[in-house]
């Protein structure tokens, strides 16, 4: 019965905060009270903006971030995997390996399609 009741107490935290989070920025929201063209324009340290806010990037920049994020989630599994390997046994060994190698195929298979040029 006990977790129960925590699995309710953490699903009412987890509805009650986002909505009063989500509540409270409507009350002191300055733009929905008095909107001006001022108000929305957008403030580049002091001066008149020039151009658009739309830019376009380059493709490289998000496959550069595609990259960081692999090498990222790789660095949150090894660490606990890490942490247990004691405890975890011999076949943990082999799936850690089998792990790191799918993900240097695609370290690699980014470096072949030169991704990480930076020109």
């Amino acid at each position: 019965m006990d977790q129960w009741v925590a699995a309710a107490g953490y699903i009412a935290v987890a509805i009650i905060v986002p909505v009063s989070m989500l509540v409270a920025a409507k009350l002191v929201s300055v733009t929905a009270k008095s909107s001006s063209k001022l108000k929305t324009m957008t403030y580049e340290c002091g001066e008149e903006p020039e151009g658009g806010a739309w830019l376009q990037f380059h493709p490289r920049y998000y496959l550069v971030a595609l990259v960081f994020v692999l090498f990222d989630i790789e660095a949150v599994f090894l660490f606990p995997w890490a942490l247990a390997i004691e405890e975890l046994g011999g076949l943990a060994i082999v799936d850690m390996l089998i792990f790191v190698l799918v993900l240097l195929l695609g370290w690699g298979y980014a470096l072949r399609k030169g991704a990480l040029k930076w020109q």
